[in-house]
């Protein structure tokens, strides 16, 4: 059975080997192609946001008075506050964390026991004296055990992304997408953001910071030649991902 899976694996793993090396060749010397501009919401794989909403309050209105419950001001908003309008997002990422932990603790226990009297002169002389009665029974236990980890990590991103609403949630906030390629030589660099905003978090040039974006999911990475370079050989990942050792 385990002959069967392993000749399967490495038939589907030839299989996609091949496949991956002729659109390589296919491509050689040429730049990488850059993904079509699509609807979001046509993409395989796509889920609508379904979270836990307040219940919707219904606009109001005053006689003779040109306010709205529902309104931001009096005068034209340009801010993003309907599916389909842009926003810009400002990405900024610095975080830095330091963590070092050591124990070490140790236990040491010693117990003994010894016969006196007549029962501890008879098994003296059964035993002919190899057995000395005030030390019949002795125990000896220790335990030592010492442990240190660290963590020092630093990650820095600053860069802006123009994103898309693409749809808008019972209570008002918005679920937006965007998604930038840049393509430099043979290598193209790909920036996604998503997650929900509140209209209010907005700023009046119509941009956000990335830390006001609620579910945030943010993709920073690249394709091409130099990221190829980089990733280890299909073989490689297989025998990593079997091996026991």
């Amino acid at each position: 059975m385990l002959l069967v899976k392993l000749s399967a694996l490495l038939l589907l793993t030839g299989s996609l080997v091949a496949c991956t090396t002729t659109d390589r060749l296919a491509n050689v010397g040429k730049a990488p192609v850059l993904t079509a501009i699509e609807d979001p919401t046509t993409v395989a794989g796509y889920q609508p946001v379904r979270m836990p909403m307040p219940e919707a309050i219904a606009d109001t209105y005053q006689a003779n008075s040109l306010y709205r419950t529902s309104a931001r001001g009096f005068f034209k908003d340009e801010r993003a506050h309907r599916i389909g309008d842009i926003l810009t997002i400002v990405v900024t990422i610095n975080d830095s964390a330091q963590i070092d932990n050591a124990t070490n603790s140790s236990r040491s226990a010693t117990n003994s026991a010894g016969m006196g009297g007549i029962l501890g002169t008879a098994i003296k002389d059964v035993s002919a004296g190899a057995i000395d009665p005030s030390a019949a029974v002795d125990f000896t236990s220790g335990m030592a055990n010492k442990g240190a980890g660290s963590v020092n990590r630093s990650e820095s991103l600053e860069t802006s992304v123009a994103a898309v609403v693409t749809q808008i949630l019972p209570n008002g906030n918005l679920v937006i997408e965007g998604r930038q390629e840049v393509r430099v030589n043979f290598e193209v660099r790909d920036l996604i953001v998503t997650g929900i905003v509140r209209p209010s978090d907005i700023r009046a040039n119509n941009t956000i910071p990335s830390a006001k974006i609620a579910e945030a999911r943010i993709s920073y990475g690249g394709r091409g030649q130099i990221t190829d370079v980089q990733q280890p050989r299909y073989g490689q990942q297989v025998m990593d991902a079997i091996l026991p050792f």
